[in-house]
């Protein structure tokens, strides 16, 4: 997984590249946790990652609930198909914030 991080006033972008499995889940939340804790409002980009198992589910849930409890959001956005279907599997487009 290679990311990237863009800034434009409150929101913050995270262009995620790659897979994200278990081997990358820390790194991940180490990049997305900062972000939602400053209260920003943090986009995930998710165009590039061909591939994201349970645990990389459960970083956009973790993150989502930290943001609501912060009172800020996190956005998906881009969502390539690989991961879609698996929002989708687990039901998660009524719960996490699609765009």
């Amino acid at each position: 997984m290679t990311y990237k991080v863009t800034e434009e006033g409150n929101i913050s972008t995270v262009h995620l590249d790659g897979e994200i499995d278990m081997d990358v889940t820390e790194k991940a939340k180490e990049i997305i946790m900062p972000l939602i804790e400053a209260k920003k409002e943090v986009h995930l980009n998710l165009k590039e990652v061909q591939y994201m198992d349970s645990s990389g589910i459960s970083v956009l849930i973790e993150s989502h609930q930290k943001a609501m409890e912060l009172g800020t959001k996190v956005t998906l956005k881009d969502i390539s198909k690989s991961v879609l279907k698996v929002i989708m599997m687990a039901k998660l487009e009524q719960i996490l914030n699609l765009d």
